[in-house]
Order: structure tokens, then sequence, then C-alpha cells
């Protein structure tokens, strides 16, 4: 017998991965300008999926760099992520630069585009 679907239980996702999410804060320097430092902004549980891999020359080598999908939970913590904020894998220490932002295109996830620093 097949198991229907309730309206919540379709919005339900296994998110195995473990995230922290930093935006830059400038402190001073102590010389009158400012430096940029990383402050957690929240923590939470993400499912990632491979994008693509592209190769790009800098510094005068190949150096090849990964792309992934990264399906979070929308909240009001998860709405306010900008393309200037990182991403950390909180259980492996890779961090993660912010490419795309989507958060309107399904109201239960914020889907993003993150590139390996």
């Amino acid at each position: 017998m097949a198991r229907s679907l309730n309206a919540t239980s379709r919005y339900r996702a296994v998110l195995t991965e473990a995230v922290a999410f930093d935006r830059p804060s400038g402190v001073p320097d102590g010389y009158g300008g400012t430096t940029i430092e990383w402050v957690e902004a929240f923590a939470c549980h993400a499912e990632f999926t491979y994008a693509k891999g592209d190769e790009t020359v800098q510094a005068a080598r190949l150096a090849g760099r990964g792309s992934y999908k990264v399906k979070i939970n929308s909240s009001s913590q998860s709405r306010r992520i900008t393309t200037d904020w990182r991403m950390r894998d909180t259980r492996r220490g890779q961090e993660w630069n912010i490419r795309e932002v989507d958060a309107i295109t399904d109201r239960a996830w914020v889907w993003l585009v993150v590139e390996a620093d």
C-alpha cells in the first residue's frame, strides 16, 4: 500500500551536512583604517549537490575548482545571506565563497551556489 504525502512531508529533506555562515565585519586596525574579519552569523544543516568543475588559470598554473549547489531551510536568518558572505563546512573545515543566492524561487528552501576557496 502506497503512503500518501501530506503538505508538510513534501518539504522535508535529509540535510546531513553541518555548515555555518560568516558575514564580513569591519574592525578598526588602530591606524585609521579597517580590516575585515569574519563573524559567524548562524549555523544550520544543509544538503550539497555537486554542480560542476572548471579550470581557471591562476598565478600561471591551472587550478581546478569545485562548485556545489547547497540547499538550506528558509528562515529569517538564511534569507539575509548575500554573496559577500562565506559558508564553512563545520565538519571538514572547508570554506566556500558564495556565488549565488536564491531565496525567492522556493518558499521552503534557500538555494546557494558555492565555490571552493
